[in-house]
Order: structure tokens, then sequence, then C-alpha cells
């Protein structure tokens, strides 16, 4: 190697290494961003009070009775989603304010915060899933009420002649504000009751929370000790605004996880319910048995699951406001004076597991978005979760998965890497070609056509396996790249977050040279130019590869030595591996 050489080299070497420090530096950059806007995210506020900056979210008025003043159409949904249309009654203008604290309820799953002010789940954090491996202590918060940000899940009764025989917006009372369920508890559940009572109609709302489940159940309880008959159906919604989850950014190569709303229906298992399709048309399907509702982020979940064997309306709009609704109304029941009746659902709001979700609700571990090829990815994913179960390390699990899927596919790959074979074979002769007609594209042509009859081999014959390994490809790479499971699980070493990126890119970088290698056994291309785009192909996919979580990474390593040993004993079996 002459010294021009070495000096090239040694300055691409050089330019390199500070490309490599630089992302390194970016990505610590923003990872710290992150924690920060985490760490500055304040919990659900326990003032008593606190205005509200959205129509959506009550405000802290009330009627002497103790009854809720109704910011307007906002507060609850229209009573046309229970019965047929009817005007609804002025709103109250009374203006007498309620002091209240949010009752604060921890369990080894949960910290909830729920508003006195209609019961609602205002806030929700998931101690088992912290934000970071460098933040364990800090808690992913999904649901939140605070000054530009609305993600949270209200529930109540609902009257369709809105007769107001109960506010809308019940203050409730409770006999504590601050509730525990310990992991040590002789108990595996915890009820926290809230009560209301207005001209005779006693309202007790119970929430149910497990120590194992992240489900938790909502239930209202009412007594009608009045001379009427009470009427009411029950809601639950969940209100959103348009903005992305705290702390979550993607990638410049790293497709963003679907986020919106979700909805099961007679006619399509899971249908998404997505914020443009919402602003141009509100959604709403009435008479479904059984069903739920639910808003999806990447990895996490909220979701309301009524009682299956009944019949509900399910809707899901844009407010005036900006924020989005999600929810159902349940049929109405008649409370008879003397007696009480139950109207009760189940509320979810934790990761996306589908041994969770699966119990809760036909079609709702469906949330778990695998995209097109679910129907490959599901079983994909039992396969991958059965071997976990034994080699307990979920990398060396992607490792066996993806070592067994290149099993299954061998047939096909063996006929693409024969066709690979036959074509570097012809290797000598499709340069002297190249060599004696490459200033003539057209005769360049007719030569090369010509040696493939001869030879009876098609340049083309070796991608059509391929092509059908492509899905498989897909629904692997959505299993992992959707799956909570993955999220913060360790490899070894270096790598202690398969859903994140290698900190240090050298999953990467060995495959960007893998690929390479596979590129030296695969036969040259005819045209130079097409030459020097594949060469650039390696350089590319370490460039994004730097962006995608360690454990899709790790799949295309794993695949591509895979194939390379294949690829190079096709080659040998053929005579292949030395053209001449």
């Amino acid at each position: 190697m002459n010294n021009p050489d070495i000096r090239r080299w040694v300055i691409l070497l050089g330019i390199g290494l500070c490309a490599y420090w630089l992302v390194q530096s970016w990505v610590g950059y923003q990872q710290q961003k992150n924690s920060e806007d985490y760490t500055g995210t304040p919990a659900p506020s326990i003032s008593s009070n606190e205005g509200s900056e959205d129509t959506d979210i009550p405000s802290n008025l009330s009627t002497s009775d103790g009854s809720a003043v109704s910011s307007g159409d906002e507060d609850v949904p229209d009573a046309s989603l229970v019965a047929p249309s009817s005007q609804r009654d002025a709103v109250n203008n009374a203006t007498e304010s309620v002091e209240r604290e949010f009752i604060e309820v921890k369990t080894p799953l949960h910290q909830i915060w729920i508003d006195p002010l209609g019961g609602d789940i205002v806030g929700a954090k998931l101690p088992e899933y912290p934000v970071s491996l460098k933040d364990p202590d800090i808690p992913t918060t999904l649901l939140d009420k605070r000054f530009g940000r609305t993600y949270i899940a209200q529930s109540g009764l609902i009257e369709s002649n809105r007769s107001n025989r109960l506010p809308s917006r019940p203050v409730f009372t409770s006999v504590s504000r601050n509730y525990e369920l310990e992991e040590a508890a002789e108990e595996d559940s915890l009820e926290v009751v809230l009560n209301f009572e207005k001209d005779g109609i006693q309202v007790t709302k119970t929430f149910v929370f497990h120590k194992d489940q992240y489900a938790l159940q909502v239930r209202y309880d009412v007594q009608n000790n009045s001379s009427e008959p009470y009427t009411a159906g029950l809601y639950g919604l969940i209100s959103r605004d348009a903005g992305p989850p705290d702390g979550v950014k993607t990638g410049f190569f790293r497709p963003p996880a679907y986020m919106g709303g979700a909805v099961t229906t007679p006619e399509k298992r899971y249908k998404r319910l997505k914020f443009k399709q919402l602003r141009e048309q509100p959604f709403e399907i009435r008479g479904v048995e059984g069903g739920w509702i639910a808003f999806l982020q990447h990895y996490f979940i909220s979701a309301w699951i009524p009682p299956q064997e009944g019949t509900y309306v399910y809707y899901a709009q844009r407010r005036n406001s900006g924020n989005f609704w999600y929810g159902f109304t349940s049929a109405e029941q008649t409370v008879a004076p003397g007696f009480s009746e139950i109207y009760e659902a189940t509320f979810y709001v934790g990761p996306k597991r589908q041994r969770y979700l699966n119990p809760l609700a036909d079609y709702l571990s469906l949330t778990v978005d695998y995209g097109f090829f679910w129907w490959l990815s599901v079983p994909m994913f039992a396969v991958l979760e059965w071997i976990q179960s034994w080699a307990v390390n979920w990398g060396i699990s992607i490792v066996l998965l993806t070592i067994i899927i290149k099993t299954i596919l061998f047939p096909l790959s063996e006929i693409s890497y024969r066709s690979m074979a036959r074509m570097r074979k012809l290797t000598p002769q499709i340069k002297r070609i190249q060599e004696k007609h490459g200033a003539d594209r057209q005769k360049l042509g007719q030569e090369m056509m010509a040696l493939y009859r001869k030879e009876k081999a098609n340049p083309l014959s070796g991608c059509f396996p391929m092509l059908l390994q492509m899905p498989v490809f897909f629904a692997l790479y959505w299993v992992l790249i959707e799956s909570v499971e993955l999220r913060q699980a360790p490899l070894m070493l270096w790598i202690q977050d398969l859903g994140a990126m290698d900190p240090w890119f050298i999953l990467p970088i060995l495959n960007g040279a893998s690929m390479f290698l596979m590129q030296r056994l695969n036969p040259p291309m005819a045209d130079p130019m097409q030459q020097r785009v594949m060469m650039l192909m390696p350089i590319m996919f370490c460039v994004i590869c730097i962006f995608m979580p360690a454990g899709l990474v790790l799949y295309w390593v794993t695949n591509n030595l895979y194939s390379m040993g294949h690829h190079y004993f096709a080659l040998k079996r053929a005579g292949a591996t030395k053209p001449s």
C-alpha cells in the first residue's frame, strides 16, 4: 500500500471516529433531555382550588347542595347517546366554590389520583415501568391533568330525559384521601368508596383495585329512597389531547408507534380511530354487544370495558376544546322507589401485554398493534414468549427465534442461494462481456441475455424466494418494535435495554459489517453504478440501525450471520466460492 492510500485510510478513519463520537454525544444529550422532561412532570396536584384551563375538565364550582356546575356540553356525553335526542336543561349558574383534594391510591402496580368532582381518574403512574433505566424511581405517567396536558378517564350516570335529578358532575365524599394496598398485605384487593346523595337518591361509586392486575372495577350502586323512579345509563370515556406522550421521541429512521383510539365493532375486530379522522367526522356505532374502546400509545393503553353481556353505544369525537373523546354509554336502567341497581365497568390502564388483555374482552389484545401481518406476528410472539420462559433472557430468545425462523425458511433460501451460486460462476464471462461491450449498452444487454439463455441462468430467480420471506420479516419486525416485554429488558454487557438504541453502536456496526460480507458472496452487479450503490448500502443501514431498538438490530445481525453461513456453503457446494 503506497503512502497516498495510507493517508486516505487514516483520514477516513478519523472522519468515522469523529462522526461516531458526535452521534453518541447527540444521543446522550437527547436522553438527558428526555429524562429532564420526565423529572419535571408534576404529579397531579392535590391542591383544592385548581382552576381548569380546558372546558373538557370540570371546574371547581358547585351549587349549594354540592352538585357541580357544568361548564357546558363539554363535561359529559350528550344525552342522545343513551336515548333519542332531547334538549338539555340550562346550565346552573351558581358559583359557590367547593374545596376538594384529590384522592391518592397506591398499589404495587398503580399510583392513581381520583378527583372527587365526578370521581374522575385524573392521574395514573406505573411504578413497575420506570421512564428509563437511569431514572428507576420515576414511574411512567399515563393519565395526567395539568396545564397543557389532558389525559383523564371519566365515568358517571347520564339521564336521557335530562331531568337533572342528579348533577352530571357530583362532588363525592370519601372517608380518606390516601389509600394503599401493599405488596405484603394479606388482602388481594382494595376498595375506594365515594358517596353522594341528593333528593333521596344515594349514589355509591366504588373503585376496586387489585394487587396483581392493571384492570380495576368501577361500580355505581344507586339506592332510590325517593318516591319516584330514577332512570339513567352509565357512561365511561377517555379524554385526551393530541400531544405526544411525555418524553417519547422517535429517532430519525425509527417509525412512530400508533397513538390514537381504537374500538371493536361487529364488522371489524380492531378499528383505529385516528385523530385525523375524528377532526373530519365523529365516530358512533350503536347496538354493539360487549366490546371495548381504548386509547393507545407506544407500549401502553387505557381502555373502558363494559360488561360483555350488555349492549352499548361507542363513540369518538373531537371537542371544541381540541381534546378527543373515546367513550361508551350503556342502556338505561330504571331504579324503582325503595330499590337499588348496580352499574359497572372495567377500566384498564397499564402496559399492552397480551396476557393481561386477553381475559378482559375479545380482541382487546389486538391493541398490541402488529400492523398488517398481525396474523403472523401473534404466533411469532407466542413462540418468542415460550422461548423466553426457559431461556430467561429476551435477547437470547430473539437469537433463538431468528434461528428457528431461518431454519423453517431454509428451503426458500436454498433456492435463492443456488441461483446466486450459478450467477457467481458466470462472473468471469460477465466481466469479459462488460469489458468488450461496455460502451454499447444495447449490445451489452443482448450479450448478457444470450449468456443467461445459454447457461440456463436467471438473475431474478433468486429474488422471488426472498420476496416470499418479506411478510415474515415485517411480522417479526413489528413484534420486536411493539412488544412492551422488550422495553428495558437486558441482553448482557453494554446492552441493558433491548427496546432502546445500542448506546455504543456496536450492534449497528456489526450489522453493517455483516451486510458488507454478505455482498462479497453475491454475484457482482452488471452496472458499475449499481455496484457503487450496493457498496453504500451497508453504510446506510449502519446509520439507520443506530436509531433502531437494540433488539431489532440483534435480530438483523443474527439473520445476516445465519444467511451468510448458509450462502457460503451453498456457493461451496456449487464450486463458486473462488471465481476466476
